[in-house]
């Protein structure tokens, strides 16, 4: 059938996100990047692409597209099973917990375990949220973390910084479109190079953690992510190795350092294995983010 005879057979929203699931479907693409299977990539794909709400779904179900708008979908779910983009890029959007960010090819599409954790304030690590005056977001990305941060702790100042000015840009778009510009500032810098004389109250970081021999394996649509905000070196902890080495010199006393670490539980203990780290419970289990305070990183013991 030609792209025409598509646009022309599918006529309401119904048909479309029946149609994307069976592509979907057919060409296995891989889910990861804010969902996991082909309907509810499917609904957020249609739906976002059609400027409706997510949550409307069966209100619309029956309504019909334009012509415009078939070619509109058409097109973005073509590039969804030919070039493998994910749909967050396809749409420019992303969500986590509930907000949405703006991403584009420039930054990783948002996911960290560390965003559940904010939910609720970091309690019972942190016993009131006006303890925490300052905070850094280091590896930010598109800023999305930081953004939650600002949310969990509203008396903060809060940096979040990035190598990438590509990544500085986009974190700029999503702390101006949460109007955090007082609160929030996005500094571009290696870690902690452009740091000095900073200290902070709590320090978060989701940096990058995939091992070489999982960067090897890596699906495409993980491959038109930027790669320097995947891997860390041949046990993927590169970046965790300078977060535990150098934070120390920028947390305040009794101040908390953060780090999501992936699957590399094991690599980590083996390095450290006197390093007191607790691990903090998420939906997944409590593999993959670690609390250590100043006093307990490795320089301090």
């Amino acid at each position: 059938m030609t792209p025409n005879h598509i646009t022309e057979a599918l006529l309401t929203i119904r048909d479309w996100v029946r149609y994307s699931m069976s592509r979907l479907e057919e060409a296995e693409v891989f889910f990861g990047h804010g969902t996991d299977n082909a309907y509810d990539e499917s609904v957020w794909l249609v739906m976002s692409a059609l400027h409706l709400p997510l949550d409307t779904l069966d209100n619309f179900l029956d309504a019909r597209v334009t012509r415009d708008e078939a070619k509109h979908l058409a097109h973005l779910i073509e590039r969804r099973v030919t070039d493998r983009t994910p749909t967050a890029y396809l749409l420019r959007e992303a969500w986590l917990r509930g907000f949405k960010f703006y991403v584009d090819e420039r930054v990783i599409v948002p996911r960290s375990f560390i965003a559940e954790l904010l939910e609720n304030g970091l309690h019972p690590w942190v016993e009131y949220q006006e303890m925490v005056e300052s905070a850094a977001d280091i590896c930010t990305g598109s800023g999305c973390l930081g953004v939650l941060l600002a949310h969990a702790f509203p008396n903060a100042s809060i940096d979040v910084v990035d190598i990438s000015p590509d990544a500085i840009a986009v974190a700029n778009i999503n702390i101006t479109n949460y109007g955090l510009e007082e609160q929030i500032t996005a500094i571009q810098s290696d870690m902690f190079t452009a740091l000095a004389g900073k200290t902070y109250d709590l320090i978060i970081s989701n940096p990058p953690y995939v091992d070489a021999p999982s960067m090897a394996l890596l699906p495409t649509e993980y491959r038109n992510e930027p790669q320097i905000a995947l891997g860390s070196g041949t046990d993927g902890l590169d970046h965790t190795h300078t977060l535990l080495k150098e934070a120390g010199n920028y947390l305040n006393d009794g101040g908390l350092l953060i780090v999501e670490i992936g699957h590399n539980r094991d690599a980590l203990l083996e390095a450290y294995p006197d390093v007191p780290f607790t691990w903090l419970e998420v939906e997944s289990g409590n593999q993959f983010v670690f609390l250590i305070t100043k006093e307990q990183l490795p320089s301090s013991i």
